[in-house]
């Protein structure tokens, strides 16, 4: 039952983090560019709502993470396998909150500059950049305690022998490329997207292995 329980919020979780971005006809990055708030008008409720599936796969997936964590058996299991649910659900929080800065920003503005003229829409744009500045390095800070989130879950994945390895040793990868790519490359933020896909694609198949394992199938 844990398990079911555990691989239904990791399936609920990825497809809403990953449809609600992929479906977005306008994607926020780094700054807000003039056009944008008017593409996100045009499309305003649609917008809305996927956004908000965005932001809420975020937590769906703490809720998946303490799930599996709680489904461990044993104290020296879950002794490794709290710590990295726990810097996990620290990224997850931290992101959201990035998230949901472009979030408010793009439907603020959108509605605030409609039918408003190209220099008023530039000017605050300007006057965003600031806390722009601090929403990019949450998106950052997000990316980067996930990573170190998923290589410490790998490690305790690893002990407690739950799940096959394969998908603990991917989560570590993943964790990984994640903090070498945000780290290294910090103000390009699309650098990350593949990880970003990556990782929605993990945590489906990472869902679907733990409903297998708690209906009783094989692998």
């Amino acid at each position: 039952f844990a398990l079911r329980v555990a691989g239904s919020l990791f399936v609920a979780a990825a497809l809403m983090l990953w449809l609600g971005w992929v479906l977005l006809r306008v994607r926020p990055s780094g700054f807000f560019l003039p056009r944008q708030f008017a593409a996100i008008r045009a499309d305003y409720r649609r917008w809305i709502w996927l956004y908000r599936a965005h932001i809420f796969g975020y937590l769906v997936t703490i809720m998946g993470a303490a799930a599996l964590a709680a489904a461990v058996e044993g104290p020296d299991a879950r002794v490794r396998i709290w710590p990295g649910v726990a810097v996990l659900a620290i990224g997850s929080i931290v992101g959201a909150l990035g998230a949901a800065f472009y979030y408010h920003m793009g439907a603020w503005g959108a509605v605030d500059l409609d039918g408003r003229g190209e220099d008023e829409i530039t000017r605050f744009i300007a006057g965003l950049k600031v806390l722009t500045h601090y929403a990019t390095c949450l998106v950052r800070f997000g990316r980067v305690f996930f990573g170190l989130g998923q290589v410490a879950l790998a490690a305790g994945l690893l002990h407690a022998g739950i799940l096959p390895g394969w998908v603990a040793v991917t989560a570590g990868l993943l964790g990984f490329a994640a903090i070498g790519i945000t780290m290294a490359k910090p103000d390009e933020l699309e650098r990350y997207r593949p990880i970003f896909h990556l990782n929605a694609a993990w945590m489906l198949v990472l869902g679907v292995v733990m409903l297998r394992a708690g209906l009783g199938a094989a692998g």
